[in-house]
């Protein structure tokens, strides 16, 4: 069978290559049209190299089109990557280091609070831009398969108002999966779970072992194994607060709720620095750093190393190519999907974009019915989607007043920040973020006059209560392996070192 999948963004190669190598795995894949497209020429050109090294090793008769010019390798394709980030690192860097001016200090800051709020500002903009591309030049009734962050809010954008069919896509998720499995002393395989709520804050509402519930023992047996007590504090208060396990990370759960990262004071109490996701100031920021400088310098030695094997036994784990398998061959797969609500989960909002388990064959994607969340999953859940709405509304309308909104709503923001430091913080972010905000030019006039003219609220310079220092090139050299596997990897904490 032949069709096209294009991907948006390929200059990621974390997610670009396992991507493609999972997809080709795929036998009946293997005569498919390939196309990459980045607004970077050089990482594009990395990527592609490297990419074809990969299928002319594995005797594929398949060439990369690869190509500046998004319309071109949109044009006829079925299914869409979209694995952006608007506004690269430079943008990313002002989504954490400028909040920490005003007290709030981010592990990611790619979903929600202060630097998810604006990179869906950025993400939202541009995703409007693609969507009305693939609109005009892509298969009809294509399907995007967005992994770009903030996960929820660009689905709901794409779905709302940019006439794509789309479907959001995370690793979270397995990740927990495996967690679950490992604290119970069982293989990932033998654990039956059912995981409902919004991307990053979804929960395992149900886990079974050979038909035992496991569920109500699952506070015991977190706070029993020896390298979890230390490193997932935050998710087992709220477990032990809320009665279920979240999805996400220590140093993700802990910047999208009011209780844990408030007061520096008390940071300490609920992170570990052994590896960056467990709540490190910026650590996701400092680990991308990392992984683009070295891929930047380090590629030709990449070319020497063995190419991806594409079979079933090195296929990773993304959602994606095993999506595009079920709808085109029609086998079965079972996932976890964001999609929109619709009455899936029933006391969420409709219009919100929910991560659930779906079924995927010729039929197309299939979302059973789960019913309720628990009330107090429900509630957390809630107010994340109060923050994804206004800030959707806010970036499709240009409306600064609703981004405003958004981050007085925004549990972390609001816990630290009183209104007038938050109306200032919002300025000094749309000033700093101007060239990737077009939605916002009067409102950016504005805010660069308040900011000039204005007596304004006294910051500090604040790097954090956790935070370590990105490595340099040569110390990245020390441990070869490590930096590699970090520039390569999609989930950047697939591996977490053992306590």
């Amino acid at each position: 069978m032949s069709f096209k999948v294009a991907f948006i963004g390929a200059g990621s190669i974390g997610f670009t290559r396992g991507l493609l190598r999972d997809l080709l795995s795929v036998p009946e894949f293997h005569n498919i049209e390939v196309a990459f497209t980045d607004i970077n020429e050089q990482n594009l050109d990395m990527v592609t190299e490297l990419c074809q090294r990969d299928i002319n090793e594995n005797g594929l008769n398949i060439q990369i089109q690869s190509s500046l010019n998004r319309r071109e390798v949109l044009k006829n394709a079925r299914y869409i990557f979209t694995v952006v980030r608007i506004g690269g690192l430079e943008a990313f860097s002002t989504d954490i280091e400028i909040p920490l001016k005003y007290g709030i200090d981010q592990c990611v800051g790619d979903t929600l609070c202060a630097g998810g709020i604006m990179y869906g500002q950025r993400g939202i903009a541009e995703m409007m831009n693609i969507c009305k591309d693939i609109r005009e030049v892509s298969e009809p009734n294509c399907l995007q398969l967005n992994y770009a962050n903030p996960m929820a809010m660009l689905t709901w954008a794409c779905n709302k108002y940019g006439g794509v069919r789309t479907v959001g896509l995370c690793h979270g998720v397995q990740g927990g999966h495996r967690q679950i499995a490992e604290a119970f002393g069982l293989k990932k395989e033998e654990v039956d779970i059912v995981c409902a709520g919004i991307n990053h804050q979804t929960w395992y509402i149900q886990v079974k072992h050979n038909g035992e519930d496991l569920t109500g023992r699952m506070l015991e047996a977190f706070e029993s194994h020896p390298e979890f007590k230390k490193t997932e504090k935050v998710r087992i208060d709220m477990l032990k607060r809320f009665g279920y396990y979240s999805t996400e990370s220590n140093g993700h759960l802990s910047e999208y709720v009011p209780w844990y990262r408030k007061r520096p004071e008390e940071v300490h109490d609920w992170i570990d620095l052994g590896t960056w996701i467990n709540g490190e100031t910026g650590g996701y920021l400092r680990v991308c750093t990392e992984g683009r400088t070295w891929f930047e310098t380090d590629f030709p030695n990449w070319l020497k190393e063995p190419a991806y094997t594409y079979s079933s036994e090195e296929r990773g784990e993304e959602h994606g190519s095993y999506i595009i398998e079920g709808l085109e061959t029609g086998r079965i797969y079972r996932g976890h999907f964001n999609v929109v609500n619709n009455g899936i989960i029933t006391n969420l909002p409709d219009d919100a974009i929910v991560e659930a388990p779906g079924y995927v064959d010729r039929n197309g994607i299939n979302m059973p019915r789960v019913g309720e969340l628990p009330l107090g999953c429900a509630a957390v859940c809630q107010a994340s989607i109060s923050v994804q709405r206004l800030s959707v509304e806010a970036a499709i309308h240009g409306r600064d007043q609703l981004l405003r909104q958004a981050f007085m709503m925004d549990p972390l923001v609001g816990a630290v920040c009183n209104p007038p430091e938050i109306w200032q913080l919002v300025d000094e972010m749309l000033v700093a973020q101007e060239k990737w905000l077009p939605q916002y030019v009067e409102a950016i006039e504005l805010a660069k006059v308040r900011m000039s003219s204005e007596e304004l609220i006294p910051t500090r310079h604040y790097k954090g209560a956790a935070r370590l220092k990105t490595k340099s090139i040569k110390e990245m050299q020390e441990n070869r392996n490590e930096a590699m596997k970090n520039a390569a990897e999609a989930d950047k904490a697939k591996e977490r070192p053992s306590l």
